[in-house]
């Protein structure tokens, strides 16, 4: 199909099965005249085991760019650490981390959802262990059909003290919050 210019697979068959990732199957996936993406689903790195980062590695270096899409789990990779881990993994891999989602309204599931307040605070802290080249979108997958909304922590508010300046045409001044949790206001005072 010519009109096609752009596959995303998403698997875990990485992860899972290493072994099928063989030279036949990454030459299936470079396609003449489109490019091929690959959504790696993990969600410890554990799961990155010697023989999953070969599987990556092979599809990589065929030239396959590979990004990761993980869902925030309750007593698996619910903190800092975990998650700074699993991040730094994918970079060592080669992959792009991309999605952290928020856990489904799955039924069944409840046991493994945070919550939103606890996810904001988990991206809060990684902002501040890790570089942008590891840090995933924190999003919710609307339930619905209705795509993918950002909810990582908020850093940005005006800050309301400074209203009579901005009806002088002054810029509007923000308080933001760092990943520490300390405000600053931007731009500073002058």
């Amino acid at each position: 199909m010519e009109h096609v210019r752009v596959i995303r697979i998403h698997t875990r068959v990485p992860v899972a099965q290493p072994h099928r990732i063989s030279d036949e199957m990454v030459s299936a996936l470079k396609v003449r005249g489109a490019t091929t993406w690959v959504a790696l689903h993990a969600n410890h790195v554990r799961e990155l085991t010697p023989k999953a980062r070969a599987a990556c590695a092979a599809m990589i270096d065929a030239g396959i760019p590979m990004v990761s899409q993980s869902v925030l789990l309750r007593g698996v990779n619910d903190d800092p650490e975990t998650l700074e881990a699993l991040m730094r993994g994918f970079v060592e891999c080669r992959i792009k981390p991309y999605y952290l989602h928020h856990g489904d309204l799955a039924p069944g599931t409840s046991h493994l959802r945070t919550t939103l307040s606890e996810g904001q605070e988990i991206m809060r802290a990684l902002r501040g262990r890790l570089s942008g080249l590891c840090q995933p979108e924190y999003v919710i997958d609307l339930p619905g059909g209705h795509g993918k909304a950002p909810a990582g922590p908020n850093y940005l508010s005006p800050e309301n003290s400074f209203s009579a300046d901005r009806e002088q045409g002054a810029e509007t001044r923000y308080r933001i919050v760092d990943y520490c949790g300390d405000v600053h206001l931007y731009p500073p005072e002058p």
